[in-house]
């Protein structure tokens, strides 16, 4: 560990190994849909090589948190902040931290501990504490690049209740799907969260992912826990409790045997749709859909504000009710402006300002 301290301003910067205990704590004050940032999250996979960047106030505050691990050919030195792909990764910023508090904090000599190169992302580009970052970034004479990482599509679930969702038609639709999944034996739903979460859950939703067509048509990669690592990193994720609590599963059984889930994460008044799928002998029964529109349901029910369901297959998701609601982008944040001229050529370009 090393460290300096600032003295116009009072700032401490210090680059610690690991993942900063202090994490868990800056995770809890952040503001709603950020709050699932914690230790766990971003050690989710293992953190060979974590290491944080802490920024203090002159109080001893914790004003940020920017946990990075190695990333790409160990030779370039490149590092990115971890976790899963999905909802977002990003470090940690206080709500009372500021642009010129972090370009300090580049600007100091700990930050080498972000290698030449870090990555943030993907993110959403309208979020304030991304703004922030590349705002600060560039006061302290980085570049920051950005390539585009697709729209986020987003249900309003206060105006999905104020229409009374789903419409008259839909809901006789899903009430006719239901109705037939008696032809294949008894079915039944589960909400599986908190203390509910086991092994025997995740090797649940490993064998639907294992008889979809995630394993028909692709090499696996996509999916969160058919392969013995993948239930590694979410069973690490679901040690912690807030996690655990925050992460739920709404399963279907046929005869007792998974057929289809959503896995999702509420933090808050935010419902995110991490993943879902189906066994394909089930396809035309569409049991995919049902499954989708239970999760949704269960968010309106409960009162959340907003359902985002990330970016791709967009078709699906529109006839769910979701709304283009925002870009996401892929930040790299690099020390040297003709390093960046470089990268630029198979990243992206220069992010806008603000």
């Amino acid at each position: 560990m090393y460290e300096s301290r600032i003295a116009a301003d009072h700032l401490t910067v210090a680059a610690v190994p690991g993942l900063a205990p202090e994490i868990d704590a800056l995770a809890a004050c952040n503001v709603p849909g950020r709050r699932f940032l914690r230790r766990a999250w971003y050690g989710a996979g293992g953190n060979k090589g974590a290491r944080s960047l802490v920024l203090r106030g002159g109080d001893g505050a914790v004003l940020a948190v920017i946990p990075t691990v190695p990333f790409g050919p160990a030779i370039a030195c490149a590092r990115k902040v971890p976790g899963p792909y999905w909802p977002l990764r990003s470090p940690l910023l206080a709500r009372d931290c500021t642009a010129a508090a972090l370009a300090h904090a580049f600007d100091d000599p700990a930050a080498h501990s972000l290698g030449p190169v870090w990555r943030a992302g993907p993110a959403r580009a309208d979020d304030p504490a991304i703004i922030m970052l590349r705002d600060a970034a560039r006061q302290a004479g980085w570049s920051v690049l950005v390539r585009p990482a697709g729209t986020g599509w987003v249900v309003d679930c206060n105006a999905a209740r104020a229409e009374n969702w789903p419409r008259a038609s839909t809901a006789r639709r899903l009430a006719r799907l239901e109705r037939r999944l008696a032809h294949h034996g008894k079915s039944e739903w589960r909400i599986v969260r908190g203390r509910d979460w086991s092994e025997a859950v995740l090797e649940e939703l490993a064998a639907v992912e294992a008889a979809s067509w995630i394993a028909a048509t692709t090499d696996g990669s996509g999916a969160k826990f058919m392969a013995p690592h993948q239930r590694a990193a979410w069973r690490s994720v679901l040690a912690d409790a807030v996690l655990a609590d925050m992460l739920c599963a709404t399963i279907l059984t046929i005869d007792g045997t998974a057929v289809a889930f959503s896995f999702d994460l509420d933090d808050g008044p935010v419902r995110y749709g991490i993943a879902g799928t189906y066994r394909s002998p089930f396809a035309k029964a569409e049991v995919g859909k049902l499954a989708n529109y239970r999760a949704l349901a269960d968010a309106i029910g409960a009162g959340q504000d907003v359902v985002d369901l990330g970016a791709g297959d967009s078709g699906y998701k529109r006839a769910m009710g979701a709304r283009a609601g925002y870009e996401l982008g892929d930040y790299l944040f690099v020390r040297s402006a003709a390093a960046a001229r470089v990268i630029a050529r198979f990243w992206g370009p220069a992010a806008k300002h603000g």
